[in-house]
């Protein structure tokens, strides 16, 4: 694996008590490190939004200076249709990346995201690696983040997610539902029995709105819609075709990655486009995530129906190698031509994106 190199002039905050890394903070470095190589890319399967074209406006009269890229998140207005993923947390590693990240999450204004804080509910060892993204991000969302594999299990979930909202003021809390990761993981925990009575608890009983968010395998509209009965005001479809956690297991493992359940899952242009229905029937966000790697697919991914997009991957791999700086300008960059397209396409708001026509590549070939 390659490992990781330390970011320069970054304060270090980490409260660590004890020379002993502890099994989860161990876990969590090794999938920093994986997440830094293309060795966990999908293979065989993309994100689907290759399949898609744009239909062209020779007409367009929108003014590029005028176009508005603003939406809002839960009621908070934020400059652009995207969100920095949750990523890390729980290890030295971690502090660095998420100061950086958030860094750039506040110059732009748009949410960021905290990695899993299962570490935190088991000692303060990095507490400071999650508190340092609300600390840099004084002026955006910031979503807290738990597995679903780790709420079932709680004895008091309603206090110990109050725990984890507390620790970072989060405005928005992620539930990360990952059973096919947790089934390859040596150490997982793929039990998930009594998830949707809890998660029902949770909505009803905690004030902040909950987002259900796959890690790579896509929530299909089924999923959804039993996630949006027990109160999810928020799903991440997180889709294949970008980081297969499924190989991140499998190399932790040391074992071979030709695996069938290595490509596992629904295509996130298939889970945002089935997902998007559901709006005819309950208001909530809809977050395109998986392979998202330019401003091309997160316009696609609106068109198909989500509110806004999210990336991590190749955040990460910018962060650790050009800082804040870098992260800015790479997404400055996918917002630029998110412009582009709807220029071309003759829309001046993300809501007339959304409206958009995408054509099948079979239709016009």
């Amino acid at each position: 694996m390659k490992k990781l190199s330390k970011l320069k002039n970054i304060p270090s905050q980490s409260m660590t008590n004890s020379g002993n890394v502890n099994l989860t903070s161990k876990r969590k470095k090794d999938h920093i490190e994986l997440c830094l190589t293309d060795k966990v890319a999908y293979k065989t399967k993309t994100n689907g939004f290759d399949k898609y074209e744009f239909e062209h406006y020779a007409i367009t009269e929108v003014d590029r200076n005028k176009i508005d890229l603003t939406i809002k998140f839960f009621g908070r207005k934020i400059n652009f249709p995207f969100l920095i993923s949750c990523m890390t947390g729980g290890t030295s590693e971690a502090e660095n990346i998420n100061y950086q990240l958030a860094l750039a999450a506040n110059e732009l204004k748009i949410p960021i995201g905290v990695g899993s804080q299962r570490q935190a509910l088991e000692n303060s060892s990095y507490i400071n690696s999650y508190k340092i993204l609300r600390k840099q991000a004084k002026d955006v969302p910031a979503l807290g983040n738990i597995g679903a594999a780790q709420i079932v299990k709680l004895k008091d979930p309603i206090g110990s997610i109050n725990f984890l909202i507390d620790h970072i003021e989060a405005d928005a809390m992620v539930i990360h539902i990952n059973p096919l990761q947790e089934l390859l993981q040596f150490e997982g925990e793929p039990e998930f029995k009594g998830l949707l009575k809890v998660i029902e608890k949770l909505t009803h009983k905690i004030k902040i709105p909950f987002i259900a968010k796959e890690v790579g395998s896509g929530i299909s509209k089924k999923a959804a819609k039993k996630l949006l009965d027990v109160g999810i005001k928020g799903i991440d479809v997180a889709g294949a075709g970008g980081t297969s956690w499924a190989a991140v297991e499998l190399l932790r493992g040391n074992n071979s990655d030709e695996n069938y359940f290595r490509d596992w899952g629904l295509p996130t242009a298939y889970c945002i486009k089935e997902t998007a229905v559901l709006k005819k029937q309950k208001k909530f966000l809809l977050i395109a995530s998986g392979g998202i790697t330019s401003g091309i697919e997160i316009a696609k991914a609106i068109a198909l129906g989500a509110d806004l997009a999210a990336s991590a991957r190749p955040l990460l791999q910018t962060v650790l190698k050009k800082g804040s700086d870098g992260v800015k300008d790479l997404l400055l960059s996918w917002f630029e031509d998110l412009k582009r397209v709807m220029y071309l396409t003759g829309c001046s708001s993300i809501k007339e994106l959304q409206k958009q026509k995408l054509i099948k590549n079979g239709e016009i070939y």
